[in-house]
């Protein structure tokens, strides 16, 4: 697909781990690739950042102009049939607005406070344009967080969450994960099916 890197080009980037069918965008950015992995069949659109320690599961779909960042000490993953809307943005660190210390990556470290913890979206977790995940956000199977919002604490399975700070509003339909199975027993996936250049607009 244009405007994608070609297999050597991806080669090139030097990440962790990398599977098939992997489509990243020319214009993304990638930082610290040594600590990326990327699963099979992930699609990173453009003008992406990922930066430090980041793991992609399978079928993803990182929309144009998201951003995660598994830095400050803690790490992001994003497992199976996940996705980013546009804008949406992940930070397993960021820091500590109170005051008392000195912030920013232009400053030295032993005059900051980062706040840091480990960001995880499970099994077929979406989260919607404009988002904001912090630190410690865990998004259990299924659940959503709609657009413009932000979650700094767990998330239930299989619920929609939204609003700033986000709250549970809605339960989700599971009838996803008979979806799923229905996919992955098909076979498609051994068939070298090619990635829809389709629009994500959770």
């Amino acid at each position: 697909m244009n405007g994608y890197l070609d297999t050597a080009g991806i080669e090139r980037l030097g990440l962790k781990s990398v599977g098939e069918n992997v489509l990243i965008s020319e214009k993304a950015c990638i930082y610290m690739p040594e600590k990326i992995s990327i699963g099979s069949n992930v699609r990173i659109d453009d003008f992406c950042i990922l930066v430090g320690d980041i793991t992609l599961g399978n079928y993803i779909h990182i929309s144009p102009f998201a951003s995660i960042h598994g830095t400050g000490g803690g790490s992001v993953t994003m497992k199976d049939f996940t996705g980013l809307g546009s804008y949406a943005t992940i930070y397993a660190g960021s820091d500590d607005f109170n005051g008392g210390t000195l912030t920013n990556p232009t400053v030295p470290k032993e005059y900051c406070k980062i706040i840091s913890g480990n960001v995880v979206m499970e099994k077929h977790c979406l989260v919607g344009i404009k988002s904001v995940l912090l630190p410690k956000a865990y998004m259990y199977e299924g659940s959503v967080l709609g657009a413009m919002s932000l979650l700094n604490k767990k998330a239930k399975p299989w619920s929609v969450y939204f609003g700033s700070p986000a709250r549970r509003i809605d339960e989700r339909n599971r009838k996803t994960l008979e979806y799923e199975e229905l996919f992955l027993k098909s076979k498609i996936s051994n068939m070298g099916v090619k990635i829809e250049n389709s629009n994500f607009t959770t």
